[in-house]
């Protein structure tokens, strides 16, 4: 490390990447870029948030998701990068859609009506309602 022109000795690191580096956020993407191929549903990342969504009309579907949430607990043990299960959560849309559990590491995630995403409220219904309660 350089600071006003003076340099610091050399160090060992054992681990990880310093916080707020250049590479941080394209080392996070590369580590974690396998992570769709153990899950058989729709998977969006941002950051360190994850979202795993499919459409579920049957109950193959839903064992297909309750696998593919199985097998995302079962990398992120393999890989080291545990979830915090406690703030995973499940949301039902539809009229029709089925209030199945889920569970990530034998917990049983809430089921809730609504979640801020990205700091936009979404809800099950899709309304805009709740994004302008203050």
């Amino acid at each position: 490390m350089v600071l006003n022109g003076h340099c610091s000795g050399w160090e060992d690191v054992l681990s990880g990447v310093s916080q707020g580096s250049v590479l941080g956020p394209l080392l996070f993407v590369i580590y974690i870029n396998d992570i769709d191929d153990s899950v058989n549903s729709k998977i969006l990342k941002f950051a360190d948030d994850t979202k795993v969504f499919n459409a579920v009309g049957s109950e193959k579907d839903v064992d297909r998701l309750r696998c593919g949430l199985c097998n995302l607990v079962q990398w992120s043990k393999e890989w080291q990068m545990l979830f915090n299960v406690e703030k995973c959560k499940v949301m039902h849309f539809g009229y029709n859609s089925a209030c199945v559990n889920y569970e990530m590491d034998g917990i049983d995630l809430e089921c809730v009506s609504s979640e801020k995403v990205l700091g936009v409220e979404i809800s099950e219904d899709l309304k805009w309602d709740n994004q302008w309660k203050v």
